[in-house]
């Protein structure tokens, strides 16, 4: 397993190292004056994708493992609230990436995409919605496997069949999924011109 995974986060750092080198502009902009990170954006990526497939849904989880099984490749690991801050700010090269690592498989070339959507619980109190942030944005919408409302958000997915993302969007729960979904292909107009005859279904929301 260890070497399996020693060779999978090779590959990985190798390739996003590629591209950064190309588009350097895909870096989180830094002053030029100042201490360079130890641990370099390509290893951050690098990171976060392998947190993605190994399942880790908690960051100091998934750091300690990393310490244990890891630490010889990437020695220079920040701390829980480090690791946060900078996989915050390179939000956008981590968006890219996954769409860059996503077309060099052999599921991208999938004829048929599913469109899907799955609710995103923010708050259930009426004073939640009032002084949440989110407020204007998530909206009530009800749970028919609960069979009560939630103050939400609602996850929308365009998938191959494989289970592959391909698109996503986050919108309020009372949006028309048709409408999300155009809206969605509006956004990546790269990704249909790479997909001419392309067929979507849509499938019933899971709660």
């Amino acid at each position: 397993m260890t070497k399996e995974l020693n060779t999978l986060a090779t590959a990985l750092y190798v390739r996003i190292d590629d591209v950064l080198k190309v588009q350097p502009q895909l870096a989180p902009w830094r002053p030029k004056v100042g201490t360079a990170p130890k641990l370099s954006d390509a290893e951050l990526v690098t990171l976060a994708v392998l947190s993605a497939l190994l399942g880790f849904t908690s960051e100091r989880r998934w750091l300690r493992y990393a310490r244990a099984e890891l630490g010889a490749m990437f020695p220079h690991l920040p701390g829980q609230p480090g690791y946060n801050r900078r996989l915050r700010s390179a939000c956008s090269l981590v968006r890219h990436m996954i769409r860059i690592l996503a077309a060099d498989t052999s599921l991208w070339s999938d004829d048929v995409w599913v469109a899907d959507s799955t609710p995103i619980e923010c708050g259930r109190s009426r004073e939640t919605a009032r002084r949440s942030a989110l407020a204007g944005w998530a909206e009530y919408g009800y749970c028919a496997s609960h069979s009560r409302y939630f103050w939400e958000l609602r996850l929308h997915l365009l998938c191959t069949l494989g289970g592959l993302p391909v698109l996503f969007a986050l919108a309020g729960a009372k949006a028309d999924e048709r409408e999300v979904l155009l809206g969605m292909l509006q956004a990546a107009p790269d990704v249909l011109a790479t997909h001419p005859d392309q067929t979507s279904e849509a499938r019933a929301p899971q709660t």
